[in-house]
């Protein structure tokens, strides 16, 4: 059993940065960032393995977040800058059961374990 509780969204203008935060209460293996928009489906932003080494991001965000990992406090971080009014959403962090072999995985099936989120809103 894996719980994860969000932390670091709020209210930024357009162009501003914010730093999400999921903390894990047991062991986290791949973890991956989604995000989902009222009336909207659920969206993959970025994913993590055990380092950095292993990251994939989706293609709104290269290049302007970036996903790390601190294991030593069993948490996960979304580091978002240049951030948009389109960016506005939900912002949820999943763990996996396993570490990926290769690139970590965008698909919410291979996710089993889910927070509630962190409301991010972007004034424009």
């Amino acid at each position: 059993q894996v719980e994860l509780v969000e932390s670091g969204g709020g209210l930024v203008q357009a162009g501003g940065s914010l730093r999400l935060s999921c903390a894990a209460s047991g062991r986290a293996f791949n973890l991956g960032w989604f995000r989902q928009a009222p009336g909207k489906e659920r969206e993959f932003v970025a994913a993590i393995g055990w380092s950095s080494s292993s990251t994939t991001y989706a293609e709104f965000a290269k290049g302007r977040f970036a996903i790390s990992r601190d294991n030593a406090k069993n948490a996960a971080y979304l580091q978002m800058n240049s951030l948009k009014p389109e960016d506005t959403a939900n912002y949820i962090c999943a763990s996996a059961r396993t570490y990926s072999i290769g690139t970590p995985a965008s698909t919410p099936s291979e996710y089993h374990y889910w927070g509630q989120g962190t409301q991010v809103t972007v004034s424009s």
